[in-house]
C-alpha cells in the first residue's frame, strides 16, 4: 500500500471516529436527559474521536515517510564489503543513483557484483517497510479512534479540548514560515562559510573582479579565479533603482487615481487590467525588454550622440522591471488607502482642506505602514528578479555606473553558477550560497530600514 492510498484509509478512519463519536455522545445524551446535560455539543465530542483517530496515524505516518529512505539506505550500506564502505559524499549519491537504475531497468550491467545485493536488499527492506507501514498506522488510527470513543462521557469538556489542539494547530502553522526560514538561512550559512574557508571574506565583499573558474585540482581550489562580488552588488542595486524609479511614483499615483479621483466605472476597468499587468510571465517582459526595449533605446542614444551604447544595458532591464512590479506597488497601495477610515477625510474637509492636502496630511500618513510594505515588496521582487536581467543585461560583470552598459545581478550569477552537474566541493559553486546570504541579509536590512522609516513617520489614530 503506497503511503496516498494509506492517507486516504487514514482519512476514511478519521471520518468514521467522527461518526461514531458524535452518535455515542447523542446517546450518552438521551441516557442522561437530553444534550443540556452535556458540557458541549455533539460536534465537539465526533471532533475529539476524529482527534485521537487522526494525530497518532498522521504522526507516524509523516515520520516513517521522512525517515523510511534514510534508514533503508543505512541498513543497506552496512552490509555492505569493506570497499564500497569507505564512499563519501557525491560518490555515495552516485552508488544509490546506480542501485535504482539497475532496479528500474534503465541499466543491466552493473559496476560492482555487490550492487545487485544492494539491489536486492533494498528491494526487500521495501517491500516490509510498506507492510509494517500499513500495519502501524492503521492499528493507532483505530486504536486512538477507540479511546476517544471510550472518553466520551456527559462531564468531558470537548469543547475545550478541542480548542486546545485547534490553538496548537495554529501555532504549529503560523510557526512554519519561521523554521522554513530558518531552515534556508543555516543551509545556505553552512555552505557559505565553507566558501569562506577557501576565499577570504574581505576579497569577496570587496573586490572589483567577479571571474569564478574551476579549479584545476583541490590544492589550488581557493586561489581559481576571482571572486569579487562589488560588480554584482552594484550592478543590483543600479538595476533596482531604475526599476524602483519607475514603478514607485507609477504605481503610488495610479492608487491615489482610482482610490480617490476615479468613478466606479473607470475603476472597474483599470482595476482588472492591473492585475493582468501583475499575471504577465516575467520570461515575457524578458522578450519585450530584449527585443524592443533594448533595440529602441540603443537607436535613440545614438540618434542623439551617445556613441559606446551597448545592445545589453542596465537601463533597459530596469525599465521593463519597474513597468513589471508596477502592479505590486499599486495594488498594495490600493488597499491600505482604501482601508484609511473616511471619518478622517471627512474631518479633514470639515477644517477647509482640499482633497490634495487630504490625500497629502491625512491619508498618506495614515496608510504609510502599507505603503511602506508594498515598495518593500517591490524591492524585493526587483532584487530577486533573474529573466528579464539575463535576457536584457547580459552576463557581464561589469564595475560601471554608467546604466547604458551591460551587467549582471546577483540573482544571475547564484543561475548560472548552479546549472547542470556541478561539485559542490569547488569555491566556484559555492560561491553561489555566499551570494545568496549576502542576498538574504541585504532583504534583512530592506526590512529594518522599512521598520524604522513606519515608526519615524507613521501616524496613529484612535
Amino acid at each position: 500500500m503506497t503511503s496516498s492510498s494509506l492517507f486516504l484509509l487514514l482519512v476514511l478512519i478519521v471520518a468514521v471516529s467522527y461518526f461514531f463519536g458524535r452518535k455515542r455522545s447523542e446517546v450518552v445524551a438521551q441516557s442522561v436527559g437530553g444534550i443540556r446535560h452535556l458540557h458541549s455539543l455533539p460536534n465537539y465530542y465526533g471532533l475529539m474521536a476524529a482527534v485521537w483517530a487522526g494525530v497518532p496515524g498522521l504522526v507516524i505516518l509523516s515520520l516513517w515517510v521522512a525517515f523510511e529512505t534514510t534508514v533503508m539506505q543505512g541498513i543497506v550500506f552496512s552490509g555492505l564489503p569493506d570497499h564500497l564502505k569507505t564512499l563519501t559524499g557525491p560518490q555515495v549519491n552516485l552508488f544509490w543513483s546506480e542501485v535504482y537504475n539497475l532496479r528500474s531497468g534503465a541499466i543491466s550491467a552493473p559496476s560492482d557484483p555487490a550492487l545487485l545485493d544492494a539491489m536486492a536488499h533494498i528491494t526487500t527492506l521495501e517491500q516490509q517497510s510498506k507492510i509494517g507501514k500499513a500495519v502501524m498506522v492503521i492499528a493507532l488510527s483505530v486504536l486512538g479512534g477507540g479511546i476517544g470513543w471510550s472518553l466520551i462521557r456527559p462531564t468531558q469538556k470537548a469543547r475545550n479540548q478541542f480548542e486546545v489542539v485547534l490553538r496548537t494547530l495554529l501555532m504549529l502553522s503560523s510557526m512554519i514560515a519561521i523554521f522554513t526560514t530558518v531552515g534556508i538561512l543555516f543551509s545556505v550559512l553552512f555552505e557559505s562559510v565553507r566558501f569562506f574557508r577557501e576565499v577570504p571574506i574581505t576579497e569577496f565583499m570587496f573586490g572589483t573582479k567577479w571571474s569564478p573558474q574551476v579549479a584545476i585540482n583541490a590544492e589550488v581550489a581557493g586561489s581559481s579565479g576571482a571572486f569579487g562580488a562589488v560588480p554584482l552588488f552594484v550592478g543590483t542595486l543600479m538595476i533596482a533603482s531604475i526599476a524602483l524609479i519607475i514603478a514607485v511614483p507609477i504605481g503610488l499615483m495610479t492608487a491615489v487615481y482610482l482610490v480617490e479621483y476615479a468613478s466606479r466605472r473607470v475603476r472597474n476597468i483599470i482595476k482588472p487590467l492591473l492585475e493582468v499587468l501583475a499575471g504577465i510571465p516575467t520570461v515575457v517582459y524578458g522578450f519585450f525588454a530584449a527585443l524592443t526595449m533594448a533595440p529602441q533605446l540603443k537607436t535613440f542614444f545614438e540618434d542623439v550622440g551617445v556613441n559606446g551604447v551597448s545592445s545589453e544595458s542596465a537601463l533597459a532591464a530596469g525599465l521593463v522591471m519597474g513597468i513589471m512590479i508596477i502592479p505590486f506597488v499599486s495594488s498594495l497601495a490600493d488597499d491600505v488607502i482604501n482601508a484609511v477610515p473616511n471619518s478622517l477625510r471627512d474631518g479633514s474637509y470639515g477644517l477647509g482642506a482640499t482633497r490634495s492636502e487630504t490625500i497629502k496630511q491625512v491619508v498618506f500618513p495614515a496608510a504609510l505602514p502599507g505603503i511602506v510594505g508594498g515598495v518593500l515588496l517591490a524591492a524585493s521582487r526587483a532584487i530577486g528578479e533573474t529573466m528579464i536581467v539575463v535576457m536584457a543585461a547580459g552576463l557581464a560583470a561589469n564595475l560601471t555606473a554608467n546604466p547604458l552598459e551591460a551587467v549582471t545581478t546577483v540573482t544571475v550569477q547564484i543561475a548560472t553558477l548552479l546549472v547542470g552537474d556541478q561539485e559542490f566541493d569547488s569555491a566556484k559553486t559555492l560561491s553561489a550560497f555566499a551570494l545568496g546570504l549576502m542576498l538574504f541579509f541585504t532583504t534583512l536590512l530592506l526590512n529594518i530600514v522599512a521598520l524604522a522609516v513606519v515608526k519615524r513617520f507613521r501616524e496613529q489614530y484612535d
